[in-house]
């Protein structure tokens, strides 16, 4: 009778309440009980089951660390700790395997995998041949992985296209096109279809080998068979003729890119940008770096070396301090985004800039390094300011910042420039410093923008007129160089010219 009055209760009476819930009791109510009358899981159920997980989770990742201790420590065997161990679960094989590959061991490999598997039977399988495949071909080791290759075919297991493409991209890398045709053929003649991946990997081999006409003769193949070539492929091409310097055809791939609005990869553009830099195409070389900004890249410090040479040789001083902004702003003030900074003034020979930028290293307690003492010293020398030059040079010992060929080069052609400046010299001879072997520690930047003095420029006519031999037996410190360079400026300046370096001057 309760029932029957909660149910015939007015829906919208004081007592609602009880309507609903006694229409969701009976909801619940009429649901046919489960087999077994299952009990629902408490609190206390669960969390014994999360702490049982989290427990075998432990045991599990200890046990690998265990193993991978074992491999690391010196002359592991890894065929016998299976042995001594007995087997081990796919995820600690695998984890030997990438181990191997990552310490260049995978020819270790071949032993503990037929040991691993024959201990079940169930690991004959194609996922287990593709992966050792994969890690052998990736590592160059192609014997090997066709060994195993065939090894496959004794079980009756058939290779995929992923497999005969590692074989074949192997080949590849290598050079032995031959050998990447053999198994492109054999895939074919096997009842299996090349896919883009196929041909993007011969494609990019071919352009790494600068073999242009293959790589376009792969390309017109892949279409052939009724494939496009899509963004990868486009992208590849681009890279490719970029290393090899043909603008022509890369701005040619690059515009169907644009018109069919694929991707470009962030590689693809920083390819582009060394090969505009490469030929100094200023605003091609300006445009292409933009876009890597735009997107989020950047570029490696060789990268934007050769950047900065380009605005060096086409007086754009005012961008290597931009360039070192932008590098600054990714990667913190690096030594080579102060040496950008200095540059950008010293060029100019901006005392004013360069004071400012030395101040703000010191504020930022950056370390002075020689880079940056040769960049003040070199635009102080070309400004003829032979005081403020004598202080820089004195500050090197007070820095702690070691003097290098440049350094040298700076004092002597000073000397040369006012004959009573030689204090510098006679300090580093009182040191012992002149005596040790003559370094070259300056960024070449530096070089770039002030090319070489007297004093480098006489070391290298001196230096490659002697014999290999000699070269390659004598330790040149400072002194050997100061001399030499002093005998042949004296007979230069006596004879109106460089006088022939005798067998013995060394």
């Amino acid at each position: 009778m309760a029932t029957l009055y909660l149910h015939n209760c007015n829906p919208n009476g004081p007592f609602k309440f009880l309507n609903c819930a006694s229409n969701k009791a009976a909801s619940i109510s009429s649901v046919p009980a489960a087999k077994g009358n299952t009990k629902p899981e408490t609190p206390l159920n669960l969390s014994a089951k999360h702490t049982t997980l989290l427990v075998d989770s432990f045991h599990q990742n200890q046990s690998l660390r265990d193993l991978l201790a074992k491999l690391r420590r010196k002359g592991s065997d890894p065929l016998q700790l299976l042995k001594d161990e007995g087997d081990w679960n796919k995820q600690h094989f695998w984890a030997v395997m990438k181990y191997l590959k990552e310490t260049f061991r995978m020819k270790e490999a071949l032993q503990v995998f037929n040991c691993w598997k024959d201990i079940e039977k169930a690991r004959i399988s194609e996922f287990n041949y593709m992966k050792l495949i994969e890690f052998l071909s990736l590592e160059g080791l192609l014997p090997e992985a066709v060994s195993v290759f065939d090894e496959m075919a004794s079980y009756g297991l058939k290779p995929s296209v992923e497999i005969y493409n590692f074989i074949i991209h192997g080949y590849a890398k290598k050079g032995d096109f031959e050998k990447a045709e053999f198994f492109l053929r054999q895939m074919v003649q096997g009842g299996l279809v090349p896919d883009p991946e196929t041909y993007d990997g011969l494609i990019q081999a071919y352009g790494e080998y600068k073999m242009y006409d293959e790589m376009c003769k792969c390309v017109r193949k892949m279409e052939s068979e009724g494939f496009h070539s899509d963004h990868v492929t486009y992208n590849i091409l681009i890279r490719a003729f970029a290393r090899g310097g043909l603008l022509d055809k890369m701005e040619e791939a690059y515009q169907t890119v644009l018109s069919k609005r694929m991707s470009l990869q962030p590689s693809t553009l920083v390819a582009m940008l060394g090969a505009y830099a490469d030929f100094g195409i200023l605003e091609k070389m300006e445009k292409v770096y933009h876009k890597i900004l735009n997107s989020g890249g950047y570029l490696k410090e060789d990268m934007v070396r050769k950047l900065a040479r380009v605005y060096i040789e086409n007086y754009r001083f005012s961008k290597l301090e931009e360039l070192g902004l932008s590098l600054a702003s990714k990667f913190g003030k690096t030594d080579l985004v102060w040496c950008l900074l200095l540059l950008s003034s010293a060029c100019v020979l901006s005392r004013e800039g360069m004071f400012s930028i030395i101040k703000e290293m010191e504020t930022s307690k950056a370390e002075p390094n020689v880079s940056c003492m040769n960049t003040v010293a070199l635009a102080l020398l070309k400004m003829k300011d032979l005081r403020r030059l004598s202080n820089l040079l004195y500050q090197f010992r007070s820095t702690k910042t070691k003097p290098d060929i440049v350094t040298v080069g700076v004092a002597f052609d000073a000397y040369l420039a006012q004959l009573n400046f030689n204090e510098p010299l006679e300090e580093w001879q009182k040191l012992g410093f002149l005596k040790e072997e003559a370094e070259l520690k300056t960024d070449s930047l530096v070089l770039t923008a002030f090319g070489k003095g007297f004093f480098l420029k006489s070391c290298e006519q001196q230096y490659s007129a002697l014999g290999c031999r000699t070269r390659e037996e004598k330790v040149w410190t400072y002194d050997d160089l100061i001399s030499l360079i002093s005998e042949q400026r004296i007979f230069q300046l006596k004879h109106g010219s460089v006088r022939p370096l005798k067998k013995n001057a060394v």
